[in-house]
């Protein structure tokens, strides 16, 4: 929401959203649910395990979006003057690292995106952040194709969130893919 209110771009995944809502009767806040279902199925087809906490982020992270769009001191944060919008765009991004770690790490099911980004950086053998910046782009490309919003703050939501996603697993001492990774296979969180 910090990200969104900033007004700087929005996150790839919204652009995504907005692109989807633009082309449809869907809503930005029914498209992140329609996206985050989808990529639940692609990564659950992939193998990543979903638990509550999947299903719970794919439904409710767009509910939430839809609900606190509806509360005019939250959307009025868009009209500050542009400091304030950079803090919440740093603020946004920054906070995502450690609330990642911390759901991710209570193993009751990542959210789809972050499903995605583990079987990705499980089946590629390559770092969490990398995989993370390229579904990011990957997102975000389709997301201007679709006409999606877009700016200087979507390029470092992009790029910033996956290394900030993989220092916060290290910070806070929690890899999801060390019991998953044989003990043969390279490390790929936190080197």
């Amino acid at each position: 929401m910090l990200i969104l209110e900033s007004k700087l771009g929005l996150s790839p995944w919204d652009v995504l959203n907005q692109g989807i809502a633009k082309h449809s009767p869907l809503s930005f806040g029914v498209a992140n649910i329609a996206v985050g279902l989808t990529v639940l199925l692609l990564a659950w087809s992939l193998g990543g395990p979903p638990g509550w906490g999947t299903l719970a982020n794919a439904v409710l992270v767009g509910a939430t979006i839809q609900g606190l769009l509806s509360i005019s001191a939250i959307t009025d944060l868009a009209d500050q003057p542009v400091g304030v919008r950079i803090a919440l765009l740093v603020a946004g991004v920054a906070l995502i690292g450690p609330a990642s770690a911390f759901y991710i790490g209570a193993d009751l099911g990542a959210g789809p995106r972050d499903t995605l980004m583990l079987v990705g950086a499980r089946r590629t053998r390559k770092r969490v952040g990398l995989v993370r910046a390229a579904l990011e782009l990957c997102a975000l490309a389709v997301g201007i194709v679709l006409g999606g919003t877009f700016g200087v703050g979507t390029i470092v939501f992009a790029l910033g969130v996956g290394p900030i996603i993989e220092a916060a697993f290290w910070l806070l001492a929690r890899s999801p893919l060390a019991a998953a990774v044989p003990a043969s296979a390279p490390v790929i969180v936190g080197e």
